[in-house]
Formats: structure tokens, sequence, C-alpha cells
């Protein structure tokens, strides 16, 4: 299994997402080719800005693996992460992101800044960016090119 393999659970997550009216960002995380924890966009349904794709993937694997490091671990997700998720990335000690499509707004993974390369830091997690960006970076224009179809209407 590739990374594209991956992504598209992480897609697949994000449709969950975008299901329940929430920004379609979706995440997978994997260790040794086993998917390990899953999460998609709530903070909306849940009340709780920190609610992201990231975070939700980053706790269930947490969970699963009884440990709040998770070195050897590859978290996939379909938008850039922010720099909250980052955060938690490094603290989580991931080995590596995979994500998606570039985000030039709030994207920390390169983007808008690089929180990763950051050599002041003391945790470096390696970063692959694009893969499955046109799927990914599609799922999300299709989304908001709706709700402003809706606002308009209404």
């Amino acid at each position: 299994m590739d990374d594209t393999f991956f992504m598209q659970l992480a897609l697949e997550q994000a449709r969950l997402a975008s299901g329940v009216g929430e920004v379609p960002v979706g995440a997978v995380m994997v260790l040794d080719g086993k998917v390990i924890g899953t999460g998609y966009n709530q903070p909306i349904c849940r009340n709780d800005p920190t609610a992201h794709a990231e975070i939700l993937a980053i706790r269930d694997a947490a969970a699963n693996l009884q440990n709040y490091r998770m070195p050897g671990c590859t978290l996939y997700v379909t938008l850039e992460p922010c720099a909250m998720c980052c955060g938690a990335i490094m603290h989580s000690r991931l080995a590596r992101v995979v994500f998606g499509a570039g985000d030039p707004k709030t994207g920390t993974a390169g983007s808008v800044l690089d929180l990763f390369s950051e050599q002041r830091l003391n945790h470096h997690t390696a970063v692959t960016s694009g893969t499955l960006a046109a799927e990914c970076g599609g799922l999300l224009s299709d989304f908001f090119a709706a709700r402003r179809q809706r606002s308009a209407i209404v």
C-alpha cells in the first residue's frame, strides 16, 4: 500500500465531514501499514474549535496505542495542516505527514509558514505534499462553491 491508498482513505473521512456540513477535511493515521486512527473535521458539530481532522485522528490513534507519543506513524490528511495541527503533530512525535491540497491562507507546512522545517524546534516531522492534490482540492472547492450558491439563493 502506498501514499495514494491511504490518502483515498483520508478522502473518505473528508466526505463524512462534508456529509454533516463540516469543511471536508479528513485524516488517517498509519503505523506499519495499518490504520490506527481516523478523523474528520467536526468543530461545528462538537462546538470545539480544536476538532480538526488531524487532531481527532491523533486522539484516536493515541487511544488505540495507549500512548501520547507516536514515533514511526504517518498522518495522511487531505489539507495542509494549520499551526495548531502542526503543533499537535510535532508533540505526538509523528515521523511523517502526507497532505493533499495546500492551504494558501492557513497552511503551516510550507504555504504560509513551514513549522516542520523550523530548526529551533525540537522535533522534525518529514513532510510529503501534493498527494492526490487535485482530488483533495476539488472536494474543498466543490464544498465552498455549493455553500456560496446556497447563500446566494437565500
